[in-house]
């Protein structure tokens, strides 16, 4: 495998971290990527989807085109595939040919159906005690030959790398969403006991009691009491803090 095509997946896989907007979307675009990159190299349209074993059991988490998912959902659905021995094994599986490999019978005919005459499992390795493989399909039974895995398992080391990045950033995403959240809500109710300070000459933490007394006795959380106090003052119910964008 040349390394100017090791650094050229990693460099465009960087370009889509770099641009990351939501874990979901990332995925696509890595599955379109991958199509992209397996089309050149193997000189004929080819499909991608990702795969993740989830609670032991595989899930399609992105696809190229409805057509990738939809082929990744039927090795699913039949019980079998290149993909799901991928999964299993940690190696490449590749089926060459719908029309004369005898292992996934079923999966082979559902395949030959939709028009897919290759298939190609590749294991990813995402992080986080995770397990994940790209699917890549052909229509014709050739371009997928075992010269292609080489370079499909270079396109998946770079790409596991990646897609363990934005799970990492779409984690700390969801923290950072939610410690602004726990903030607002904070501020909004440290608004809302020093009015209640104010209107009762009351120490803090006598206004925080009458604030719970009210949250308990309406069975309505702290903070949308809080709320009402401010929209109470300020004359609207469009309360927001200084953590609003």
């Amino acid at each position: 495998m040349a390394f100017n095509q090791v650094q050229s997946d990693f460099d465009q896989l960087q370009g889509l971290l770099a641009t990351f907007e939501d874990l979901r979307s990332f995925l696509n675009r890595l599955t379109a990527l991958g199509a992209e990159v397996m089309t050149e190299a193997a000189g004929a349209k080819v499909e991608c989807a990702v795969t993740l074993l989830r609670q032991k059991r595989p899930v399609t988490i992105a696809g190229s085109s409805q057509l990738a998912v939809r082929l990744d959902e039927i090795e699913q659905a039949v019980g079998g595939g290149p993909c799901t021995e991928a999964l299993k094994t940690g190696r490449p599986v590749l089926l060459a040919d719908v029309s004369t490999d005898p292992r996934w019978p079923k999966y082979s005919e559902a395949l030959a159906a939709a028009g897919c005459g290759s298939c190609l499992g590749v294991p990813l390795d995402p992080g986080e005690n995770a397990a994940a493989a790209l699917n890549l399909f052909a229509s014709p039974a050739g371009p997928l030959t075992e010269p292609m895995i080489a370079r499909a398992t270079a396109f998946a080391e770079s790409a596991g790398q990646a897609m363990a990045l934005a799970v990492r950033i779409a984690a700390k995403d969801e923290l950072t969403k939610d410690l602004r959240a726990a903030m607002e809500k904070r501020t909004i109710i440290d608004l809302a006991a020093g009015i209640i300070m104010g209107q009762n000459r009351c120490t803090q933490d006598e206004a925080m009691k009458i604030l719970m007394a009210v949250s308990s006795n309406r069975n309505q959380k702290l903070a949308a009491v809080a709320e009402e106090v401010v929209a109470g003052v300020s004359g609207s119910r469009d309360v927001r803090t200084h953590f609003d964008d």
